[in-house]
């Protein structure tokens, strides 16, 4: 017969554990409600499931899509276990379901949905858990779930948007250094050793491009060395609390990319700052979530500093203002909604207005890169062939 360790309390509020023998863990249930003992936690032994240490990740699309189903499932009317169940046996995310089923457990045992989700960090983050926490308190739990499929899908559109703006730009680059480094090393050096045996005299440009590509033949390995120092340095100077902020400062104030980012970085405090506020969470502890979420350091110290002065008793308005992050307009709708009771839905407008203004810019950025980077493109690529040209018409002329 399976062993079944539990925890719970007595009638006197005494925290008390133990190991029980039964056949299944709803006999083993059945005994110690006997005992008079609220059960918080049951497992069976030699079957613990630990993916809180292995630390898996789920993606925010499946996170979305549950999320969306658990809402309609909950708004139906199922039981809580019940839901769970389901959504767990259907999932096609193999570690999201063992979580969920973990979930499943630990719920039947006594615990909340929101301490059972809280032991899954890496799954549900502080914003996720402390939402449904304030669902099961009001008796919304529906609402408060369709709010976080919504916030959840907005979330991977924006970052959808920023990944598409990157990722031409990024692979455009990538494809050019590796067509100019085989030409570097594999045609340059036929046409060097072509030109040494006719004797030709070789114009300043095609010396330039020889020289390129003894250099890197010669080079190479320290090259590549060198760019995977300087990847892991960067890495490990942007993981350090200066280096965050000298780097996100430094990308705020870029020309272009910044204004994208500064409106992102809007768009996102506003969405998850309405988000936790409507849904009865108290503002100082959104504002804490709202930091560990912003993406971005210099927002997050501005995000930390307006907690500190509303804990201080002071508006939301001030510190937002000395930060210079936000825009003056923002500012002023905030402290509007802030005065009049409706902070959430001014924070909602507002997200939503600098989420059309990224689509906008978004689609204006690669619009942009398409014609720069072919031009670029263009005059490396070029310029490489014309100098390696160059010497065969001075050969055409004398033997013409």
């Amino acid at each position: 017969m399976p062993n079944y360790v539990w925890k719970g309390r007595n009638r006197t509020g005494l925290v008390q554990e133990g190991v029980l023998v039964a056949d299944t863990k709803e006999v083993a249930l059945a005994t110690l409600r006997r005992q008079n003992i609220v059960v918080t936690g049951i497992r069976e032994r030699g079957k613990e499931i630990s993916l809180t240490k292995m630390g898996f990740r789920v993606p925010a699309k499946v996170l979305a899509v549950f999320t969306r189903q658990f809402s309609v499932m909950i708004d139906a009317g199922l039981p809580l276990v019940q839901c769970l169940e389901i959504l767990a046996n259907q999932q096609e995310h193999k570690n999201f379901a063992k979580i969920l089923l973990q979930v499943r457990q630990d719920v039947e045992a006594g615990s909340t949905l929101a301490d059972a989700m809280r032991r899954h960090p890496k799954a549900f983050d502080d914003l996720y858990v402390n939402m449904v926490a304030a669902g099961e308190a009001g008796g919304i739990l529906d609402t408060i779930l369709q709010r976080l499929s919504t916030y959840i899908e907005k979330a991977v559109k924006l970052r959808s948007q920023v990944r598409a703006a990157l990722i031409y730009p990024v692979a455009v680059i990538c494809i050019a250094a590796i067509v100019v480094a085989v030409i570097l090393l594999k045609v340059i050096p036929t046409f060097a050793a072509l030109f040494t045996s006719l004797g030709a005299e070789l114009p300043f440009p095609t010396r330039v491009v020889i020289a390129a590509s003894n250099f890197l033949a010669r080079y190479f390995i320290f090259f590549v060395i060198g760019i995977g120092a300087f990847i892991f340095f960067f890495r490990r100077y942007y993981q350090t609390y200066r280096g965050r902020r000298v780097i996100d400062g430094a990308l705020l104030k870029a020309p272009i990319l910044g204004m994208i980012l500064r409106k992102i970085a809007v768009a996102r405090f506003c969405r998850t700052l309405a988000t936790l506020t409507s849904s009865g969470v108290p503002i100082l502890e959104s504002l804490d979530i709202t930091a560990r979420t912003a993406g971005n350091a210099i927002v997050e110290d501005a995000i930390v500093a307006t907690r500190k002065s509303v804990e201080n008793g002071k508006t939301l308005i001030e510190p937002l203002r000395d930060s210079e992050v936000f825009p003056n307009m923002v500012v002023q709708m905030i402290g509007v909604g802030e005065q009049t009771g409706a902070l959430d839905a001014m924070l909602n407008k507002i997200a939503e207005f600098y989420e059309d203004e990224v689509d906008v810019a978004v689609a204006g950025l690669v619009k942009l890169l398409e014609p720069v980077m072919i031009f670029i493109l263009g005059v490396i690529i070029g310029g490489i062939v014309i100098a390696m040209y160059l010497p065969m018409f001075t050969l055409i002329n004398k033997i013409g």
